[in-house]
């Protein structure tokens, strides 16, 4: 057998692949690009986060600067004047995006896994029938007397789960997802006794991780970043997402300037309240924990995207 040496080329030089000058220069400048374009999306999140750490008389005198001249924490004093209620706040957020992620993923998939079946005669049906909710609705009014009266939904924690529980979005996802696994493997599995429920767990969802992923993604941004739902359903404070209390403390903010207008209020008092630095400490304080989530599921985020998107 003739070896590497006798050719004249080692493994590691027959696997190299020389670029051409042309390669490298589209290559180099691809990158750089990508890297500017990156570093621009970074600068608002850069600037949030000083500005929260600025004084309120340097942010007016001067605005968002890249290196405040003034540090000061008098933001973050005023954002935690209340620290049980941002605690509970916190508690209520991750409670609802947890559960609701959980549920959101679950009702996904199984719809996917159940339209995405070619035995199934039904599935065009209902698959018009999920599609036409997307185009049409019963109206606000019914559908918030439904929810309060006869679900139960008014300060209950299941007003800010349930009605996001289920997306027609996500579910189409999963069907495409579903449609690009062989059907061999579940026709085999029918064959060796196995219920669809046993698929759908055993067989599917192990093999469906970059779509749980991509969905997962999807479902806690929408469940971190929603206040509606809590502004609508619940009254009682100590059960208030995270986002709805930001939501409140801008309309205070909003409310203070109206008070001052009209004369009703000490414009002395009002001028010691940091305005524009409470609103980036709060931003950094609410959406700081979810940002963190991006970066563990990005792998399985861009596969479960990208999959199938070449198949016929």
């Amino acid at each position: 057998m003739m070896t590497h040496e006798k050719m004249g080329k080692s493994p590691r030089q027959k696997t190299e692949i020389k670029m051409s000058p042309d390669r490298v220069v589209f290559s180099v400048m691809g990158y750089s690009l990508v890297f500017l374009f990156g570093m621009a999306c970074m600068i608002p999140f850069y600037l949030i986060l000083i500005s929260s750490f600025a004084s309120e008389s340097a942010l007016l005198r001067e605005g968002y600067r890249l290196l405040p001249s003034e540090f000061s924490l008098d933001s973050y004093r005023w954002v935690f004047r209340n620290p049980a209620r941002i605690l509970y706040s916190y508690r209520n957020t991750i409670f609802v995006t947890t559960v609701g992620t959980c549920l959101s993923i679950v009702l996904a998939t199984m719809t996917g896994y159940v339209l995405a079946r070619r035995d199934f005669p039904w599935r065009n049906t209902f698959a018009l029938f999920f599609f036409f909710t997307t185009l049409f609705s019963g109206g606000m009014v019914p559908w918030y007397i439904l929810c309060t009266k006869y679900l139960g939904f008014k300060n209950n924690y299941l007003g800010m789960i349930m009605p996001m529980a289920f997306s027609v979005w996500n579910m189409i996802i999963s069907k495409n997802f579903m449609k690009s696994i062989p059907f061999d493997i579940v026709e085999s599995a029918k064959m060796d006794g196995a219920d669809d429920f046993w698929i759908y767990i055993r067989l599917m969802m192990p093999l469906s991780k970059p779509l749980t992923a991509t969905l997962g993604l999807f479902s806690a941004l929408a469940y971190w970043n929603d206040w509606y739902n809590s502004m609508l359903f619940i009254t009682n404070k100590d059960m208030q997402s995270l986002q709805y209390f930001l939501q409140e403390m801008l309309s205070s903010i909003e409310a203070l300037k109206q008070l001052v207008a009209k004369g009703e209020m000490d414009v002395v008092m009002y001028e010691t309240v940091p305005q524009a630095g409470m609103k980036m400490a709060m931003t950094c304080v609410v959406t700081g924990p979810i940002i963190f989530l991006y970066p563990v599921i990005q792998r399985h985020f861009v596969k479960g995207l990208t999959v199938g998107a070449v198949k016929g």
